[in-house]
């Protein structure tokens, strides 16, 4: 029997000299800086756990593992610019644990938790209504002078080179 698959959620911010390297600063405040990341799209498979952390209780692994994730980024490059980024979940009314991840960005908090709402909301109605709410992240970061970068990850598993090069 296989235990249930925990899902990791937390959040990161950083500022760099370039977009990208604000990007490795919020991955690095989030747990995930040393990873390959694998975007999946975004269901939850039945019987996990889904759990808000911080960065330091993040998956462990080697580094270049690859982490297979559900995630939003969101930059900004302009003085007084914002970045938010934010994911939020739901879980089927059936008691399995099955759910859905949806994954947004935008220029301000209000914006980013509408639209989490909306995306949560209309995947349920897609579904037949049987969808309820079930938790949320969402970070943010102001642009000084450098670029700036927030990120919000939920990590499903990490695979060593080793084990993806004998599932090929």
């Amino acid at each position: 029997m296989t235990s249930p698959l925990t899902i990791r959620v937390s959040t990161g911010t950083g500022s760099g000299r370039t977009t990208l390297a604000a990007f490795d600063a919020a991955l690095v405040a989030a747990g995930v800086g040393d990873f390959n990341l694998v975007r999946l799209s975004s269901v939850v498979p039945p019987g996990s756990e889904i759990l808000e952390v911080d960065g330091d209780e993040q998956l462990t692994g080697d580094h270049g593992d690859a982490l297979y994730c559900v995630y939003a980024e969101a930059h900004a490059s302009l003085p007084g610019h914002e970045a938010w980024a934010g994911v939020a979940w739901s879980r089927r009314d059936d008691g399995s644990g099955a759910g859905l991840f949806v994954e947004h960005q935008g220029p301000s908090h209000e914006q980013v938790a509408t639209d989490l709402t909306h995306s949560l909301e209309d995947l349920s109605a897609t579904r037949g209504g049987r969808y309820r709410a079930e938790g949320r992240q969402i970070t943010g970061i102001t642009c000084g002078t450098l670029p700036v970068c927030a990120v919000v990850v939920a990590t499903f598993r990490r695979a060593g080179w080793e084990e993806l090069t004998r599932a090929s």
